[in-house]
């Protein structure tokens, strides 16, 4: 069973229907292994359970610095600012908006110091419909991870002595054409000199922010799938089904 945050569960739908970018994938059907600065870590995924229907409140991977060295970690998607109260600050933490990242309080603070990519294969939108919800999934053509830009915390139940509970969230930006048809954000999805650009301790807010914008049309393509994925406690191959009919 995958861990969950404590507190209400009927939250994250509401979140979702905010518009946020709220469910991923990372199955590791296709190629995981590209020839940059990620292949090693990349390669740790093959270890890891295939994720077919990521959602906020559960533990997924992310890859961050750790001691000067790039090491994939399990944080939990729902970002905890050191200061909040509670955990179920989270659910108002499940995406960054890059057009504020920089100076909300929840972000600021990690933007500046704890940024990690987070690994992916997919990514969820749905189309509002007259029938219902429509599921569409986007990835690169052929099937290879990618990563978004994310930002982590560490926050301390104050009212406990137990291990910090360390916790993550993803940036949004505007669409790109593609996934445009379908949403008004996406993921930021960083590649190459811009994800070592992003884990990079010494880099300038400027640069930073420069990073956050839609990525290339050729990159991603997308196919509707079925409505089984729309139930955020459903897992496995039948969430990224061709849509039938």
């Amino acid at each position: 069973m995958v861990p969950q945050f404590r507190g209400s569960p009927a939250r994250i739908p509401q979140c979702y229907a905010a518009g946020v970018c709220g469910r991923y994938s990372l199955t590791l059907q296709g190629r995981t292994v590209v020839q940059d600065e990620l292949a090693e870590v990349r390669i740790q995924l093959r270890s890891l359970q295939p994720r077919f229907n990521i959602a906020p409140g559960q533990t997924a991977p992310v890859f961050r610095i750790e001691e000067g060295s790039l090491k994939v970690a399990t944080l939990r998607w729902g970002l905890v600012p050191s200061w909040a109260k509670d955990e179920k600050f989270a659910f108002q933490c499940i995406n960054a908006r890059a057009e504020t990242v920089a100076t909300k309080p929840a972000f600021r603070s990690a933007f500046r110091r704890r940024r990690c990519l987070v690994p992916a294969d997919g990514f969820y939108e749905w189309e509002v419909a007259a029938e219902g919800k429509r599921p569409w999934r986007f990835t690169r053509p052929d099937g290879a991870v990618f990563e978004f830009a994310g930002l982590w915390e560490a926050w301390r139940d104050p009212a406990g002595d137990g291990a910090p509970i360390e916790t993550f969230t993803v940036l949004t930006t505007t669409p790109n054409s593609l996934a445009a048809r379908v949403h008004d954000r996406m993921p930021v999805i960083l590649s190459g000199p811009g994800a070592h650009t992003w884990l990079d301790p010494d880099a300038s807010p400027d640069a930073l922010l420069s990073l956050l914008k839609p990525a290339p049309d050729p990159l991603l393509t997308v196919s509707r799938v079925s409505t089984y994925v729309n139930n955020s406690r459903h897992e496995g191959p039948s969430c990224i089904e061709p849509e039938s009919g």
